[in-house]
């Protein structure tokens, strides 16, 4: 079998896996392995695949940007991957319960989500990027690992979806020519504390993603600068810039809160399904 061939077996095996919940062997090892500049030719395979099955992309999320991770993972540098109509929803919306169905070994991270108004271009900085922005949010992205037990390599972790499960996006936040300055500050040095059913379980910071969800969105546009077959950002994209404490497992029944300080953004709270 070609390489051309194989990635598209990945491809097609990975969407298989779309709300089963199961698992699979890594694809670093198995025979011919998977190296990092295939995977994101999968990425690439799947996002045709899934458009093809009627979702659309609404922007990309920004994996392994907290460094404080890394370790745990075995992953050193930041991935990243599509997100799709069919896995982004309003915090809101879900008030009742989100159900957890469907994905392997799910893990939460709370992260800010940006929304682009017009597409950032290579080499800007991160006062250049925030011009980019017409909202930020606070939202909990749902991570999860088609390998069982969390054990993967990089390469593995960008064709299985960047690992996105779901993204859960609170209230969001207009950006003004006027405020630019005070939004500068706060998302270089906000600080957050992530609780489960009234008990703290991690806190967090702004420069843990990166040295902040700027610098995140700036080492991603410049990844996609370099990408052959991935297209770039885009005016009227999202972007989810990371977790900023440790990614937590999660289960039906259990309530997750933030407390933010240091940002004009609101606490955000879901209930698990």
């Amino acid at each position: 079998m070609g390489r051309s061939a194989a990635l598209d077996g990945i491809a097609g095996e990975l969407v298989g896996l779309l709300g089963s919940g199961r698992q699979i062997r890594p694809f670093s090892q198995r025979e011919g392995g998977l190296g990092l500049a295939d995977a994101y030719r999968v990425t690439d395979r799947v996002r045709r695949l899934r458009m093809a099955r009627g979702e659309t992309p609404v922007g990309r999320k920004i994996g392994f940007t907290n460094r404080t991770i890394w370790d745990e993972y075995g992953v050193h540098a930041p991935i990243w991957g599509p997100v799709y109509d069919s896995t982004v929803r309003d915090l809101a919306a879900v008030a009742g319960g989100f159900a957890l169905a469907g994905l392997a070994e799910p893990r939460l991270e709370p992260e800010i989500v940006l929304g682009l108004a017009r597409a950032p271009e290579p080499g800007m900085d991160e006062a250049a990027l925030l011009g980019c922005l017409e909202w930020v949010a606070h939202g909990f992205e749902i991570v999860q690992s088609v390998f069982p037990g969390w054990v993967f390599a990089p390469a593995d972790t960008v064709a299985a979806f960047g690992l996105h499960g779901a993204l859960l996006v609170g209230p969001r936040r207009p950006v003004p020519a006027a405020g630019q300055g005070a939004w500068l500050a706060s998302l270089a040095g906000f600080e957050i504390e992530l609780w489960r059913d009234g008990a703290l379980m991690d806190r967090g910071r702004a420069a843990n993603v990166l040295d902040g969800p700027l610098s995140a969105l700036r080492h991603l546009v410049g990844l996609l600068a370099e990408d052959p077959v991935n297209p770039p950002l885009a005016a009227g994209e999202l972007v989810t810039t990371g977790t900023l404490t440790r990614a937590l497992p999660i289960a039906p029944g259990e309530r997750w809160q933030t407390r933010l300080s240091g940002i004009a953004l609101e606490a955000i709270e879901v209930r698990f399904a």
